[in-house]
């Protein structure tokens, strides 16, 4: 359950040698801005290639290839130790190149300039390394050291430069990945701090500290705080706190952080986080959607002519149509996403509705099948309602073939549940234990234990 282990480097991208990032004649992983430009260190870049190649490092069996994933790693480490700023009785990364984001005011650095999120994934690449079978005892007290020097970054104020870590109004913890140029001031980014905050758990399973176990409490307790101003209901979430801008292409990285965060914590509330999120905006897939028999109004949407999406307008209703089918039938469907202001939709890829789009409303018409599964870690539990009222559950085929089981109890009943899944149309929670090991009970039919509200 390392933070990494779900994004290992493809033995296939191992030695990138062309593109934005890839590497040097030494093996560096560099930032390329310009094509033919002299390439540029990134911390956070090369961090994270290291981590993933660690990843792939535990995974590969072949000898030959683990031996290049681990160089691989122990290259992009050295170059962060060698290129480090010793300041304030700590280490740093330096960015030496000057960055404005391009959406966010106020992010704007002059070269070199710093960030948490690069302080707390280099802790996490020493501190792995530190522990792996392949590296050598004296390699592992020595990136043990740079873990060391690196965690030191993360407990000096912001009363000085550089810093990445502060208190907020309301008394919480932030580790920024975008200092701001004064003391107190940043972007509060919720992705940068949550990929810092793994550094910390990374550092503290290699050293008992409770420095870095006490941080990394008080950084989860903000991410749990803050939950309601990240998530944007039924929409993308946020990506800072600062400028509460959607981001789509962070949602998912948010979800994912969400759920690591519940595997180490062991909270439900971060379990229930990411099931919030993986609603508001969940991620494209296919399959086949049932119709039941009946009439169904389908929708054209603004999308490009090509029928690639265009979010600023796709929510632009262009065309609808009812049809009746006199028994239950299927189309397959190329995507199934939520369509902003409206609800979520399958988008119909062959037949005489080709192109057209209709709303998921169990059980007229939904995606077949079980997908979106969220694994809980540790498991969760379920309460069916007392009262004798009916519950149905269900045992589902992988082609969505479901076997209907009606249970009640007179009194609330628990059940440990294990994952959580949007199966056939519907929200659910798969039962570990008891008669109804196996199946899937619809999560508006019984409540989940969370900690606390989520917003």
């Amino acid at each position: 359950m390392r933070p990494w282990r779900d994004r290992p480097t493809k033995w296939e991208n191992v030695s990138p040698a062309t593109g934005t990032y890839h590497l040097d004649s030494g093996g560096v992983y560099l930032y390329y801005p310009d094509v033919g430009s002299a390439g540029l260190d990134h911390p956070v870049g090369q961090a994270q290639f290291g981590l993933g190649c660690i990843s792939s490092y535990r995974a590969e069996t072949d000898p030959a290839r683990r031996a290049v994933f681990l160089t691989r790693a122990k290259t992009q480490a050295d170059r962060l130790i060698a290129k480090r700023l010793e300041a304030r009785g700590s280490w740093w990364f330096p960015y030496p190149f000057p960055f404005t984001h391009a959406v966010h005011t106020g992010v704007s650095y002059k070269a070199p300039w710093y960030s948490g999120m690069a302080q707390g994934e280099a802790i996490s690449l020493f501190a792995q390394l530190s522990q792996l079978d392949g590296v050598c005892g004296e390699d592992r007290a020595r990136y043990l050291a740079a873990a060391d020097a690196a965690f030191a970054s993360l407990q000096v104020a912001d009363d000085g430069y550089p810093w990445a870590v502060n208190v907020d109004g309301a008394g919480y913890v932030w580790l920024q990945e975008y200092p701001g140029s004064e003391p107190g001031t940043g972007d509060y980014t919720y992705n940068g701090m949550v990929f810092a905050m793994f550094g910390l758990w990374d550092y503290y399973v290699a050293t008992g500290s409770q420095d870095a176990a006490a941080l990394y409490d008080g950084c989860a307790t903000t991410i749990a705080r803050y939950f309601p101003q990240l998530r944007n209901t039924k929409w993308a979430s946020h990506y800072c706190q600062t400028h509460r801008i959607p981001a789509p292409s962070y949602h998912q990285h948010h979800i994912n952080l969400l759920r690591q965060l519940h595997w180490q914590t062991g909270s439900p509330d971060f379990a229930d986080h990411t099931d919030r999120l993986v609603d508001d905006y969940p991620a494209s897939v296919t399959g086949t959607v049932q119709f039941a028999a009946g009439t169904h109004t389908l929708y054209r949407y603004d999308t490009a002519a090509d029928g690639s999406w265009v979010e600023s307008r796709a929510d632009k209703v262009l065309e609808t149509k009812s049809v009746t089918f006199s028994r239950a039938t299927q189309a397959p469907a190329s995507m199934r996403r939520r369509i902003q202001n409206r609800g979520i939709y399958y988008r119909i890829s062959a037949g005489p509705y080709e192109g057209w789009w209709v709303g998921e409303a169990w059980p007229n018409s939904h995606l077949l099948g079980q997908y979106l599964t969220t694994l809980y870690r540790p498991t969760r539990t379920v309460t069916f309602p007392g009262g004798s009222v009916p519950v149905d559950t269900y045992k589902v085929a992988t082609d969505g073939t479901a076997t209907i089981r009606t249970v009640s109890f007179v009194n609330p009943s628990n059940a440990p549940t294990d994952r959580r899944a949007i199966v056939n149309g519907r929200p659910c929670f798969q039962i570990t234990a008891g008669g109804l090991t196996g199946y899937w009970v619809p999560a508006v039919s019984v409540t989940v234990n969370s900690s606390g509200p989520t917003g």
